[in-house]
């Protein structure tokens, strides 16, 4: 007898796709110095051709749920070199900025920058501008550097940004006065949400003025949160680092009577790196996100949890993310340069409660806090995201060439895509409480669903 027929619960309203067109400030006229490679090429599960697209959707479910033709699924444009391109190359300029915090890898896509301009479409002159943003505007008095292969042969090695960095909003009008000056074509904005919110007025103003001046992203950001891209670079280093201080808390805890290893890691508002960096360590009895309230008190709480854990095996790991238990702190602040809210301290808070938790229970317990927050993001990239970097480098300059602009590069479900900023900007990528990643975190830990 044969088997039923599975049911695919289908959505009743799939969401919304986002405007995934793409900018250009014109027709490619110029014939590609890379137009040979793309010969023999054709779209495989390892090459998306220029005029095919990487569909949005990537199940049964989500396609069918569209209710329209296969060519008018919403998908986004794949990267990679064009036959035909926007600008000549010997007539071009182009400038590179980093802003915002730090975050592995950002040596390597300046690198990378230099290299394909320099060495793929012979463009003759790329600068460096100064301290992110702040550098365009004279009142600051930063220089320009002028980059080549060769400044940037061993850049990579090193954490940080050769050009320096720096938080808030400035002027457009004053940024677009200074590209005019420096006679820049393209402009390549290596930063995070804030960053990319500021391009888009860069670009914004370069339209009102009919200049041709091409702005694309490479978004960076070291919690991952970034929509329509897998991971950003720099990601995959952090939270091995991390993972790092999970292993030297469990060592910790595991060590003393009673002992409890409580680290604190970068995470906002998404709780990625804490997911990761526990998953590689498997050393976390606890994860805390922001995306996943939690309680305290209560036999359903974590203190209770916590105890009982110590009380099973001896020793205990949280792991929490800065930015979750926000509503436990009550905490109202200011906000930092960038627009992006002042958290409370999560750590020290916790650390206090679970003390005084125990010492109420009258158990004699030693908690070890740990918090590597700067020593992840401040650290050169590992193989896997320097490859990555190359990549996304490599991606940009070949969209900015062809003309695009106001957009950035990434990689979705495998694939690098072109993303306008405005999608990239239009929420923030989360942890799913009901996706397969928090799924594993409570495989791994073997902590309660929620902690009421």
């Amino acid at each position: 007898m044969s088997e039923p027929a599975r049911v695919v619960n289908l959505p009743r309203t799939p969401p919304a796709p986002p405007d995934l067109a793409i900018s250009t400030l014109g027709p490619g006229r110029i014939e590609s110095p890379l137009a040979e490679l793309l010969d023999n090429s054709r779209t495989s599960e390892h090459y998306v051709d220029e005029n095919d697209k990487v569909l949005l959707d990537d199940t049964l479910a989500g396609i069918t749920a569209r209710g329209v033709p296969a060519a008018e699924l919403p998908g986004m444009e794949p990267c990679g070199p064009r036959r035909k391109i926007f600008f000549d190359p010997a007539k071009t300029r182009a400038a590179v900025v980093t802003c915002g915090g730090l975050c592995p890898g950002l040596n390597d896509v300046i690198a990378g920058l230099v290299r394909t301009l320099t060495y793929h479409y012979k463009v003759r002159r790329v600068i460096g501008i100064r301290n992110g943003y702040q550098g365009f505007v004279p009142s600051y008095g930063h220089d320009v550097v002028d980059l080549t292969p060769e400044s940037v042969r061993d850049i990579a090695t090193d954490g940080g940004t050769v050009l320096g960095t720096s938080r808030g909003h400035q002027d457009p009008d004053e940024i677009v006065d200074c590209l005019e000056r420096l006679h820049v074509n393209v402009l390549f904005v290596v930063g995070g949400d804030g960053s990319m919110r500021g391009a888009m007025r860069i670009a914004a103003t370069v339209a009102e003025r009919g200049l041709m001046i091409a702005v694309v992203g490479i978004p960076k950001t070291i919690d991952n949160d970034i929509p329509y891209i897998d991971q950003s670079f720099g990601f995959q280093t952090a939270f091995s680092h991390a993972s790092d201080a999970i292993r030297a808390a469990r060592v910790e805890a595991t060590s003393t009577a009673n002992g409890i290893g409580l680290v604190k890691l970068m995470g906002r508002h998404s709780g990625f790196i804490a997911c990761y960096a526990a998953l590689a360590r498997s050393g976390a009895d606890v994860v805390l996100i922001p995306e996943v309230p939690f309680g305290l008190d209560g036999e359903g709480g974590l203190l209770a949890h916590l105890r009982r854990r110590v009380l099973e095996r001896g020793h205990a790991v949280v792991v929490v993310a800065e930015g979750a238990g926000q509503e436990l702190l009550g905490h109202e602040g200011d906000v930092d340069a960038s627009g992006n809210a002042k958290l409370g301290d999560i750590g020290p808070y916790l650390r206090r409660r679970i003390g005084d938790h125990f010492s109420d229970a009258g158990i004699e317990t030693s908690i070890r806090y740990i918090d590597p927050s700067y020593a992840i993001r401040s650290v050169p990239a590992n193989p896997y995201d320097s490859v990555y970097c190359v990549r996304l480098a490599q991606a940009a300059v070949h969209a900015a060439m062809s003309g695009r602009t106001e957009m950035v590069v990434g990689r979705y479900r495998r694939r690098f895509v072109h993303v306008p900023m405005a999608a990239a900007v239009s929420r923030r990528n989360q942890v799913d409480p009901h996706g397969d990643l928090w799924m594993a975190v409570l495989e791994s830990t073997g902590q309660p669903v929620h902690f009421t």
